[in-house]
């Protein structure tokens, strides 16, 4: 059987992800890994509100169809979409404007390469891979071809808005 039709009959409760038809089995999420979602979606659906912005932040599990196939699906732990058509009931086709995740001991190989790989060749504007054991934020700018490297500490601009920039010191994890 390949990889399509079995992630297509995972039993449910089963997390996992497709990336060019291959399946990539997650783990549970512990309780810092969802406390850092928490924090940080906060920050940026606050952003949107006051802003009366036309982005929609979505935390895992949503569904992102990032080449608007069958083929490759995925659950970032945080993705904002601005554009309004690409969202259905089912998630978001095509790719989200930005997409952050959040280091796990199991997740790392995947965070770190495959979906550095996948986002950017999808047309993912922006990525953040988050690493709380690792006290490191790397910033993939797809658009201007920028990289940034920051720590925990570290007041950390985003760059699909113009001004706003998250203080990580202020974050409550």
């Amino acid at each position: 059987m390949n990889g399509y039709v079995q992630f297509y009959n995972l039993p449910d409760g089963k997390r996992a992800e497709l990336i060019d038809g291959r399946i990539y089995y997650m783990a549970p999420l512990n309780r810092k890994h969802q406390r850092i979602i928490l924090a940080l979606s906060r920050v940026i659906a606050d952003y949107i509100d006051r802003n009366n912005g036309s982005c929609e932040i979505n935390i895992a599990p949503f569904a992102a169809f990032l080449n608007d196939d069958d083929k490759n699906y995925v659950e970032p732990d945080i993705s904002v979409i601005c554009a309004p058509a690409k969202l259905t009931d089912k998630g978001c086709n095509g790719a989200p404007d930005w997409i952050i995740e959040i280091v796990s001991s199991g997740s790392r190989r995947m965070d770190y390469l495959v979906k550095l790989f996948k986002y950017r060749t999808s047309g993912v504007r922006e990525y953040w891979i988050v690493d709380p054991e690792k006290n490191r934020i790397l910033i993939y700018n797809f658009e201007t071809e920028d990289t940034g490297d920051f720590t925990l500490e570290d007041t950390v601009k985003v760059g699909i808005y113009d001004d706003l920039s998250i203080d990580f010191s202020k974050l409550d994890f």
